[in-house]
């Protein structure tokens, strides 16, 4: 574990005493949310993503010394373990290089060279690759081997078996594969070719080629896809003179009989087993950081995708917009609980689409409706300028908001189970507007319903290995639902699963256990739920909100293992708790600052950290971080893509960011680009430094090809676009 701590506290720039107590926290069972949140004293205050990149590389490492043993222990078991063998693998720092170390000795299937050693050459192959000055030469040696019986008929059979031999020893060497592999990463060409005389939208790599160590990783995807789907022909290009010197200065002597055989069985290695592997190593390499770097891009956008601020409050219509089926409306009240559903036809018939104006008309008076969700799916465009007519003509657009929202996973939730409990009563259709609805009210409390890889805020997020996308998504649903906490007596099973501590038993205990005895009234019933034990309790119980306790802090994110310190604290600031203001304590900081933060802890036992955090929660109870944002463009006006042109100044929100680029919704269904030397004057390492999901921009428009739907556009202002 020491060398763990180490490395470990080198490679995140950590203490060695914060990577140690991490590593403690982490073995005695706590959730990454629960050590960010109320374990800061003892890790000096590190952020939960960055206790979670610990925790990955943590895993990494001991997953290395599993197998660095496991593979220690099959060569031992084959009696071909050596001091010099036992320090490489003590010096393996990936898995690739203990791969190679153990290579030499892996039991190999059927091969020329394993054939050739049952036919008896491996004496032959070792006195060859010796190269003494004075050996015969090889064809003189072979004739000591013939064997018609072995197969070997003559001595060219022999000469030709022991090169095989030799070959492959050199293709076991794991000193040469390294630097291949290094100068293959540093020097190759990867290269693209059309696969089929056909058009396709892979065009752009139809004569392509770009450095290994240069290529940039959206690129890698596309190959590798188009590889996939026929259209392209991939390869890594190498210097082969290069790549052979290597070989050959390694294992041939100069000047000797054998050398000649040597070499000839090092340029077969060097072409026909090294390279290959090296290829395919460097390929898969490149596709692993190209996976890495989306599901990074993916996770960031998801985590701002999350947490969009909800608009609250408010009465809210969601339309599930549809050319043929019509277009599903479902009405749900402020606290998202359904009023009513129905189906209208704004894109058929005259006598449709005034019948369907009257019943949006109708609902929205009926309801007291101020605000219509509209998905961006098929018919969206339609339904939008629809929505525009019907609340202009109403004279309703001053009272009623409206905005497009991403349907993107909503008909995966709608066809769900889940989907199905939540509402038995409705079809998969209408399953969709209520989520709709849902999306713009609380975007994460509905956003979790759903698997995180239909949700559309990446780059070929279906490419990806699942395991890991699944793991690195499902670490953003959960850091998102910590950070902003759940009520406990409204809160789905879904939401619930993702708090730390609780499981998909619990949660639907908790569900179950809150329809059989009514709404909890206190954090400490918790216990009582079947399943849900001490640990459980003290992962989660500062997650979850009861707004109904006659105890303040059951509705804040203090812990209640640090309920008596707040009450020392308010007691000190000259509050009681029990006469707590339904607003909180507003002057709280000011008093505790005023007393000395340092002194303060100190009296009270506990650290500055911890402090600090529960003087927000007590000024602000039930806080939520999503209110600090900006809050989502609300629209009030439309454009189509034949009404925009170049110059053009618009307001538009971040849709997605990637490596190329963000896509903006600029309020004309096609999101339009702007690519990542658009988004400003200065040099842009990333998109997503600069920008993230949900960002109102100002943008202008640059260029519009309306025939193939794309709209380019520019965050800088024409004055300095070159």
């Amino acid at each position: 574990m020491a060398d763990h701590i180490a490395a470990l506290a080198a490679q995140f720039q950590l203490k060695d005493w914060q990577v140690r107590k991490l590593i403690e926290l982490i073995d005695a069972g706590n959730t990454i949310p629960f050590i960010a949140r109320y374990r800061k004293e003892e890790h000096g205050s590190l952020d939960d993503q960055t206790i979670r990149a610990v925790c990955e590389r943590l895993e990494y490492l001991r997953n290395l010394d599993a197998r660095r043993e496991q593979v220690r222990g099959l060569i031992e078991s084959a009696g071909k373990l050596t001091d010099t063998v036992s320090a490489a693998l003590d010096k393996a720092a990936t898995l690739a290089e203990i791969d190679d170390i153990y290579r030499p000795f892996r039991p190999k299937r059927k091969t020329r060279a394993s054939v050739a050693r049952e036919r008896g050459l491996e004496p032959l192959a070792q006195k060859i690759l010796a190269q003494e000055k004075r050996s015969p030469y090889p064809i003189d040696m072979a004739e000591d081997f013939v064997s018609p019986e072995k197969g070997v008929e003559t001595p060219a059979d022999a000469l030709a078996g022991a090169k095989d031999i030799i070959a492959e020893i050199i293709s076991d060497d794991a000193n040469v594969r390294r630097r291949l592999r290094v100068v293959a990463m540093a020097q190759g060409v990867i290269t693209s070719r059309a696969a089929k005389d056909e058009d396709s939208v892979y065009r752009t790599y139809y004569e392509f080629s770009q450095p290994a160590a240069k290529i940039a990783g959206h690129r890698v995807l596309a190959l590798d896809r188009g590889e996939r789907e026929g259209f392209l022909k991939v390869s890594l290009e190498l210097d082969g003179q290069r790549g052979q010197n290597i070989v050959t200065s390694t294992y041939v002597k100069p000047g000797t009989p054998c050398c000649d055989a040597v070499e000839e069985a090092a340029l077969d290695a060097y072409s026909r087993l090294i390279f290959p592997a090296i290829e395919r190593e460097i390929r898969s390499e490149l596709t692993e950081k190209a996976c890495e770097n989306a599901i990074q891009v993916f996770s960031v956008n998801l985590r701002q995708l999350l947490m969009q601020p909800p608009v609250k409050g408010r009465v809210t219509i969601g339309l599930d917009p549809g050319y043929r089926t019509g277009c599903k409306v479902a009405v749900v009240d402020a606290t998202g609980k359904v009023l009513d559903t129905g189906v209208i036809y704004p894109t058929h018939s005259e006598a449709r689409v005034r019948e369907a104006k009257q019943t949006l008309v109708r609902l929205i008076r009926k309801y007291s409706v101020t605000l219509i969700a509209i998905g961006n799916g098929t018919a969206s465009k339609e339904t939008e300028i629809f929505t525009d007519a019907v609340l202009k003509e109403n004279k309703l657009d001053r009272s009623v908001d409206y905005m497009v929202v991403s349907e993107a996973g909503a008909s995966v939730y709608s066809a769900s189970k889940l989907a199905a409990a939540e509402y038995p009563d409705y079809d998969l259709t209408l399953r969709s507007a209520v989520s709709i609805a849902h999306r713009l009210q609380d975007p994460l409390a509905e956003l979790v319903k759903i698997d995180p890889k239909a949700i559309g805020v990446g780059q070929y997020q279906h490419d990806m290995p699942p395991k890991k996308l699944g793991e690195a998504l499902g670490g953003v649903v959960e850091s998102c639902v910590n950070a902003v906490g759940v009520d406990l007596n409204t809160a789905s099973p879904s939401l619930l699963e993702n708090i730390a501590g609780i499981s998909t038993t619990v949660a639907k205990n908790i569900v179950a256990y809150r329809q059989e005895n009514g709404a909890f009234t206190a954090r400490t019933q918790l216990k009582k739920v079947p399943k849900l034990g001490p640990k459980a309790f003290e992962q989660c119980a500062g997650f979850l909100r009861v707004v109904e306790s006659a105890n303040l802090l059951d509705n804040t994110g203090v812990h209640p293992e640090s309920y008596a310190a707040a009450e020392k604290l308010l007691t000190a600031c000259g509050y009681d708790l029990k006469k707590a203001p339904s607003g909180g304590f507003s002057e709280l900081k000011a008093r505790a600052e005023k007393l000395g933060i340092p002194a303060l802890a100190e009296q009270i036992g506990i650290g500055e950290p911890t402090l600090r955090d529960i003087i927000a929660e007590l000024e602000k109870p039930g806080r939520d971080p999503r209110d600090e944002l900006p809050s989502p463009l609300l629209r009030s006006d439309i454009k189509d893509i034949k009404d925009l042109k170049p110059g053009m100044e618009m307001k538009g929100t971040v849709r997605n960011v990637i490596d190329f680029g963000a896509f903006v919704d600029i309020g004309v269904h096609q999101d339009g680009l702007v690519h990542i030397t658009q988004i400003s004057k200065k040099f842009v390492r990333h998109p997503s430094d600069v920008l993230k999901v949900g960002d109102i921009v100002t943008v202008w428009v640059l260029a519009v090809d309306e025939a193939r739907g794309r709209i380019s556009l520019t965050m800088k202002k024409p004055a300095e676009a070159k």
